[in-house]
């Protein structure tokens, strides 16, 4: 049985959490020959070949001018290329990449291989000729080979062993795998981006109270107004005509560009493809359901369509759509336009929370077990950072964050949490935050609504 697992070099010299977990799955399959892919610059030659030291069979590294700018259609396509000619069984992939952040890429390789496709994978086990899957949330499914599969942070890449050997990495051109330059880097990338800048938005004006006053602040929160999703309208602009929407949590993004969209039901990807293909409209939005984004990247990929994710904000002028999303971390916002027509995005919207969600960080950890008494009393939610997650303290399902879930609460009480952007990232549709830190200057009470400065053993 062959493994190909797809990475992508960071600028740091290393790979993403969610890739180094689906390395190590590939690692614990007994049997198995595992080989790793990726389309980065000859750089990282040297990277791959560190991590053929921890079992990989192989490496083959992409590597060519016309693979630069590629964006998740034009690297699908280069990446698909390369896989046909490797004949995997299963392909590995991380749910997302740290700088990217798109979630797109396993989904459209599944589409362009014909693949079987699981996603939010914490375990694999192969059967014959077979894979059983654990899915977040304790789901599991049963795929048929080949398939691939996207997982999320579930396993901690080993370290190479004393005796461990260098294996080889190949270098392949755009010619080496056939490729057609006009579909590879940027000439082949719909979607652009027009605008960078750091990201500013989510921050709150924050009212320091005492600790004598939290739990009042938390009965009072729960009874709050609504707040507005943070949804900005440009402010002069043009509204588009069509809008076809997927997801009714996404109507709400979809009036900030539209006087009148149109809620579709979301059926199989082939029908809705054809649908707008026949159509004349101006742009598709996308919930961020897990069927929402699975069901864009596949259409994305059978209509040869530009496609942004993880929108949190929309303008139009008209004629063009301007999406807004966060990058590199949450540290950078891009603006992107979509060079086919219709424009199409995925766009950041509400989930289910409790009323009440606890969030323990690392500041937090010696009060878990008062802070879950306290929530079981009182029907809250308990949350974490990944800083807990990674102490062992929480599991990873509670993680809130960029390389967690998206709440929306009506009050989010973030408990020893320094309030790092990838977490912040989590929180925006909370309707009030409560930030409680030792630390005077953290950073979270910039994103807070009211701020406690104690240590969180004082209030549990």
């Amino acid at each position: 049985m062959r493994i190909v697992v797809c990475v992508k070099p960071t600028k740091d010299g290393e790979i993403g959490p969610f890739e180094a977990s689906a390395y190590e799955c590939a690692l614990r399959i007994s049997g198995a020959e595992v080989i790793l892919l990726a389309m980065a610059p000859a750089r990282s030659e040297a990277l791959l070949q560190s991590l053929t030291r921890l079992g990989a069979k192989e490496a083959y590294l992409l590597a060519d001018s016309a693979f630069a700018g590629a964006d998740t259609l034009a690297t699908t396509y280069a990446l698909s290329l390369a896989l046909k000619k490797l004949s995997p069984d299963l392909i590995f992939c991380g749910r997302q990449t740290v700088e990217g952040d798109t979630a797109q890429v396993g989904v459209g390789l599944a589409t362009r291989m014909q693949y079987a496709l699981a996603t939010s994978v914490m375990d694999a086990i192969c059967e014959d000729r077979s894979v059983r899957c654990t899915m977040r949330g304790d789901m599991t499914t049963v795929l048929s080979m080949p398939a691939v599969l996207t997982f999320e942070r579930a396993f901690e890449l080993r370290r190479p062993s004393l005796r461990s050997k260098l294996g080889v990495v190949h270098i392949w051109s755009a010619g080496d795998i056939g490729a057609d330059p006009a579909l590879c880097g940027t000439k082949g990338s719909p979607t652009r981006v027009v605008r960078a800048f750091e990201n500013e938005s989510g921050k709150r004006k924050c009212k320091m109270i005492s600790k004598e006053e939290f739990w009042d602040c938390i009965t009072k929160a729960k009874k709050a107004t609504a707040r507005e999703l943070d949804l900005e309208k440009a402010e002069s602009g043009t509204p588009l005509e069509t809008v076809w929407v997927y997801g009714e949590r996404a109507m709400e993004m979809a009036y900030t560009v539209c006087a009148s969209p149109t809620l579709k039901e979301m059926t199989d990807a082939h029908t809705i493809a054809r649908e707008i293909r026949e159509n004349n409209i101006d742009a598709v939005l996308w919930d961020s359901s897990p069927k929402g984004k699975i069901l864009a990247a596949t259409v994305a990929v059978i209509n040869s369509l530009g496609l942004c994710a993880d929108c949190t904000r929309l303008e139009s002028d008209g004629n063009t759509l301007y999406m807004y999303r966060p990058a590199f971390g949450g540290n950078v916002v891009a603006k992107i336009v979509s060079d086919t027509r219709p424009a199409m995005a995925t766009v950041r919207t509400k989930t289910d929370s409790a009323d009440v969600i606890l969030s323990i960080g690392a500041g937090a950890v010696d009060a878990r077990d008062a802070i879950i008494r306290a929530a079981e009393a009182c029907g809250a939610e308990v949350c974490s950072s990944r800083a807990a997650v990674n102490l062992r303290t929480m599991k990873y399902e509670t993680q809130v964050g960029l390389t967690g879930k998206t709440v929306a609460p009506q009050v989010y009480v973030a408990l020893g949490i320094s309030g790092a952007v990838h977490h912040i990232a989590g929180i925006g549709g909370a309707n009030t935050v409560i930030a409680v830190n030792a630390d005077p200057k953290a950073p979270i009470f910039e994103y807070a609504d009211y701020g406690i400065v104690c240590d969180v053993k004082e209030l549990f």
